[in-house]
Protein backbone atom coordinates (compact mmCIF):
# COMPACT_ATOMS: atom_id res chain seq x y z
CA UNK A 1 0.00 0.00 0.00
CA UNK A 2 1.16 3.51 -0.71
CA UNK A 3 -0.43 6.80 0.21
CA UNK A 4 -2.44 7.02 -3.04
CA UNK A 5 -3.56 3.44 -3.63
CA UNK A 6 -4.42 0.39 -1.58
CA UNK A 7 -4.73 -3.00 -3.27
CA UNK A 8 -5.56 -6.17 -1.38
CA UNK A 9 -6.93 -9.69 -1.59
CA UNK A 10 -9.02 -10.69 1.41
CA UNK A 11 -9.18 -14.38 2.26
CA UNK A 12 -12.73 -15.04 3.51
CA UNK A 13 -11.35 -17.46 6.10
CA UNK A 14 -9.72 -14.43 7.75
CA UNK A 15 -12.15 -11.59 7.08
CA UNK A 16 -14.50 -9.82 4.70
CA UNK A 17 -14.52 -6.76 2.52
CA UNK A 18 -15.41 -3.53 4.31
CA UNK A 19 -16.86 -0.57 2.38
CA UNK A 20 -16.12 1.71 5.34
CA UNK A 21 -12.41 0.85 5.05
CA UNK A 22 -12.48 1.66 1.32
CA UNK A 23 -14.22 5.01 1.90
CA UNK A 24 -11.88 5.90 4.75
CA UNK A 25 -8.84 5.25 2.56
CA UNK A 26 -10.01 7.55 -0.25
CA UNK A 27 -11.20 10.28 2.11
CA UNK A 28 -9.42 13.60 1.77
CA UNK A 29 -10.58 17.15 2.56
CA UNK A 30 -9.56 18.21 -0.97
CA UNK A 31 -11.74 15.60 -2.65
CA UNK A 32 -15.20 16.66 -3.80
CA UNK A 33 -15.84 13.38 -5.60
CA UNK A 34 -15.88 9.90 -4.13
CA UNK A 35 -17.14 6.88 -6.06
CA UNK A 36 -17.64 3.40 -4.60
CA UNK A 37 -18.44 0.20 -6.45
CA UNK A 38 -19.45 -2.84 -4.42
CA UNK A 39 -19.85 -6.10 -6.34
CA UNK A 40 -21.95 -8.72 -4.58
CA UNK A 41 -22.80 -12.37 -5.16
CA UNK A 42 -26.23 -12.54 -6.77
CA UNK A 43 -28.76 -15.34 -6.43
CA UNK A 44 -29.22 -16.10 -10.15
CA UNK A 45 -26.87 -16.32 -13.10
CA UNK A 46 -27.60 -17.57 -16.61
CA UNK A 47 -31.00 -18.83 -15.47
CA UNK A 48 -29.71 -20.89 -12.55
CA UNK A 49 -30.26 -20.40 -8.82
CA UNK A 50 -26.92 -19.61 -7.20
CA UNK A 51 -26.21 -20.29 -3.51
CA UNK A 52 -22.59 -19.17 -3.46
CA UNK A 53 -19.34 -18.59 -5.30
CA UNK A 54 -15.78 -19.67 -4.64
CA UNK A 55 -13.07 -17.30 -5.87
CA UNK A 56 -9.46 -18.28 -6.35
CA UNK A 57 -6.77 -15.74 -7.23
CA UNK A 58 -3.10 -15.76 -7.98
CA UNK A 59 -2.48 -13.04 -5.40
CA UNK A 60 0.87 -11.56 -6.57
CA UNK A 61 -0.27 -11.12 -10.17
CA UNK A 62 -3.76 -9.95 -9.17
CA UNK A 63 -2.28 -7.30 -6.88
CA UNK A 64 0.07 -6.12 -9.62
CA UNK A 65 -2.87 -5.81 -12.04
CA UNK A 66 -4.95 -3.95 -9.43
CA UNK A 67 -2.09 -1.48 -8.91
CA UNK A 68 -1.53 -1.03 -12.64
CA UNK A 69 -5.27 -0.46 -13.17
CA UNK A 70 -5.28 2.22 -10.46
CA UNK A 71 -2.26 3.96 -12.01
CA UNK A 72 -3.74 3.77 -15.53
CA UNK A 73 -7.08 5.16 -14.37
CA UNK A 74 -5.43 8.11 -12.66
CA UNK A 75 -3.27 8.84 -15.70
CA UNK A 76 -6.20 8.55 -18.12
CA UNK A 77 -8.37 10.87 -16.03
CA UNK A 78 -5.59 13.42 -15.70
CA UNK A 79 -6.67 14.03 -12.14
CA UNK A 80 -4.07 14.46 -9.43
CA UNK A 81 -4.16 13.81 -6.63
CA UNK A 82 -6.43 10.76 -6.69
CA UNK A 83 -6.72 7.88 -4.23
CA UNK A 84 -7.78 4.39 -5.31
CA UNK A 85 -8.79 1.41 -3.17
CA UNK A 86 -9.14 -2.06 -4.73
CA UNK A 87 -10.06 -5.22 -2.83
CA UNK A 88 -11.25 -8.64 -3.98
CA UNK A 89 -12.43 -11.56 -1.89
CA UNK A 90 -10.87 -15.01 -2.09
CA UNK A 91 -12.59 -18.19 -0.94
CA UNK A 92 -16.24 -19.18 -0.50
CA UNK A 93 -18.88 -16.44 -0.50
CA UNK A 94 -22.63 -16.66 -0.04
CA UNK A 95 -25.39 -14.77 -1.81
CA UNK A 96 -25.19 -11.10 -0.87
CA UNK A 97 -21.55 -11.25 0.23
CA UNK A 98 -19.20 -8.63 -1.18
CA UNK A 99 -16.81 -9.98 -3.79
CA UNK A 100 -15.10 -6.78 -4.94
CA UNK A 101 -14.75 -3.19 -3.74
CA UNK A 102 -13.34 -0.29 -5.71
CA UNK A 103 -13.34 3.24 -4.31
CA UNK A 104 -11.88 6.37 -5.85
CA UNK A 105 -11.49 9.82 -4.35
CA UNK A 106 -10.58 12.86 -6.43
CA UNK A 107 -11.16 16.58 -6.58
CA UNK A 108 -14.06 16.18 -9.03
CA UNK A 109 -16.90 13.66 -9.40
CA UNK A 110 -16.36 13.03 -13.12
CA UNK A 111 -12.83 11.76 -12.57
CA UNK A 112 -13.93 9.67 -9.58
CA UNK A 113 -16.73 8.00 -11.57
CA UNK A 114 -14.59 7.36 -14.64
CA UNK A 115 -11.62 6.03 -12.70
CA UNK A 116 -13.82 3.78 -10.58
CA UNK A 117 -15.44 2.26 -13.68
CA UNK A 118 -12.07 1.78 -15.39
CA UNK A 119 -10.60 -0.03 -12.38
CA UNK A 120 -13.67 -2.28 -12.00
CA UNK A 121 -13.45 -3.26 -15.68
CA UNK A 122 -9.71 -3.94 -15.43
CA UNK A 123 -10.23 -6.16 -12.39
CA UNK A 124 -13.00 -8.07 -14.15
CA UNK A 125 -11.24 -8.45 -17.51
CA UNK A 126 -7.52 -8.62 -16.70
CA UNK A 127 -6.95 -10.01 -13.20
CA UNK A 128 -6.27 -13.74 -12.74
CA UNK A 129 -9.45 -14.51 -10.81
CA UNK A 130 -11.23 -17.85 -11.15
CA UNK A 131 -14.89 -18.14 -10.15
CA UNK A 132 -16.74 -21.34 -9.34
CA UNK A 133 -20.51 -20.95 -8.96
CA UNK A 134 -22.41 -23.23 -6.58
CA UNK A 135 -26.05 -23.90 -7.50
CA UNK A 136 -29.19 -24.70 -5.51
CA UNK A 137 -29.44 -28.11 -7.21
CA UNK A 138 -26.05 -29.11 -5.70
CA UNK A 139 -24.07 -28.71 -8.92
CA UNK A 140 -21.05 -26.41 -9.29
CA UNK A 141 -19.38 -25.00 -12.38
CA UNK A 142 -16.35 -22.87 -13.10
CA UNK A 143 -17.21 -19.64 -14.87
CA UNK A 144 -16.14 -19.39 -18.49
CA UNK A 145 -14.73 -15.95 -17.79
CA UNK A 146 -15.93 -12.42 -18.28
CA UNK A 147 -14.83 -12.16 -21.90
CA UNK A 148 -17.23 -14.98 -22.78
CA UNK A 149 -20.28 -13.50 -21.03
CA UNK A 150 -23.16 -12.14 -23.12
CA UNK A 151 -22.72 -8.61 -21.79
CA UNK A 152 -19.04 -8.60 -22.74
CA UNK A 153 -19.94 -8.48 -26.44
CA UNK A 154 -20.51 -4.73 -26.17
CA UNK A 155 -17.17 -3.03 -25.49
CA UNK A 156 -16.97 -0.59 -22.62
CA UNK A 157 -15.70 2.89 -23.32
CA UNK A 158 -12.15 3.53 -22.15
CA UNK A 159 -11.63 6.07 -19.41
CA UNK A 160 -10.15 8.62 -21.80
CA UNK A 161 -13.28 8.59 -24.00
CA UNK A 162 -15.28 10.80 -21.64
CA UNK A 163 -14.06 14.38 -21.76
CA UNK A 164 -15.61 16.95 -19.50
CA UNK A 165 -18.82 17.14 -17.49
CA UNK A 166 -21.86 15.49 -18.98
CA UNK A 167 -19.96 14.00 -21.92
CA UNK A 168 -19.50 10.46 -20.66
CA UNK A 169 -19.24 7.85 -23.38
CA UNK A 170 -22.40 5.74 -23.91
CA UNK A 171 -22.54 2.48 -22.00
Amino acid sequence: MDAMRHCTVVDRARGSLDPAQALAFVDDPGFGGVALFAGRVRDRNHGRDVVGISYDLFDPLALAIFARAADEAQAACGEAPMKVFVAHAKGRLGVGDLAVLVAVGSAHRDAAFRACRAVVEAVKHRAPIWKQEHYADGDSAWSEGCSLCDDAAAPHAPVAAAQGPGLAAPQ
